[in-house]
């Protein structure tokens, strides 16, 4: 999932109440709970430009009606705004509606499945790395090299996002483990239902753990590629979804 930060990095806090319930929702609900929380947590900034539907479609794992309703949804309620011309898109509120925005949140009671996905990614992305570092091609290594290379390019965290789930999927596929693929592969995707629009600035920060990932499983270095992965999936399930900090959003 992208929602990792590197090592040292300094992540923004997150509430986890924010980030529960999704699994409940429609599709379109789970849409307008990810924006509105990432803009209630600040890591959407007022007047920051959304990417267009099609992309927080691609970067949401939604059809882009899903996200054009979502958006639609949002305008009504003042937490977005939509520009024409030749500079418009959809833009963050400059002072969104916080009574808006924590009607949107999730509860709380729900939070445990997201504390379980991570446990369970924990446990296949080292099993997956693991196998990886035995059995990695060259032609592999190159393509992910090829997707580090791209992730910090990118430019917006949808872009990145799928950058980031293609690269997750070609570690595991380097494993070889079978059905085993299919399986870590699905709980990836379960997990990535949870994913919130986060700074691109962080984002490149994460990507340092895929280049070390990368280097790692060049040189064969089992035990170390299966610590960063370890490392890498913490960091997430401590920074993303365990509340670190008091006065999480506070702008």
């Amino acid at each position: 999932m992208s929602l990792k930060t590197g090592e040292g990095a300094q992540a923004p806090p997150i509430d986890g109440a924010a980030l529960a319930g999704l699994a409940r929702r429609s599709a379109m609900d789970a849409v307008r709970l990810r924006i509105a929380t990432a803009i209630y947590l600040g890591l959407l900034k007022p007047g920051e430009r959304l990417p267009d539907k099609d992309d927080v479609a691609l970067g949401l794992s939604v059809s882009p009606i899903t996200a054009r309703r979502a958006l639609t949804s949002l305008a009504e309620e003042g937490v977005v705004v939509r520009r024409r011309g030749r500079n418009g898109g959809t833009f963050v509120a400059d002072a969104p509606p916080r009574e808006a925005l924590a009607a949107l949140l999730a509860r709380p009671d729900e939070f445990s499945r997201v504390h379980r996905l991570v446990d369970r990614r924990l446990l296949g992305e080292c099993a997956v790395t693991h196998f990886a570092a035995q059995n990695i091609s060259t032609h592999q290594l190159e393509q992910l090299d090829t997707l580090t290379v791209r992730m910090a390019s990118a430019s917006s965290w949808s872009s990145y996002h799928q950058l980031d789930e293609e690269f997750h999927r070609m570690v595991a596929g380097a494993s070889g483990m079978g059905s085993a693929v299919d399986a870590y592969c699905e709980g990836l995707m379960e997990l990535y239902e949870y994913f919130i629009p986060y700074p691109i600035e962080s984002l490149h920060v994460s990507n340092q753990d895929h280049i070390a990932l990368v280097a790692a499983l060049r040189n064969g270095r089992t035990e170390a590629a299966v610590e960063i992965s370890r490392r890498h999936v913490d960091t997430l399930h401590r920074t993303m979804f365990m509340g670190l900090t008091d006065g999480a959003g506070e702008q």
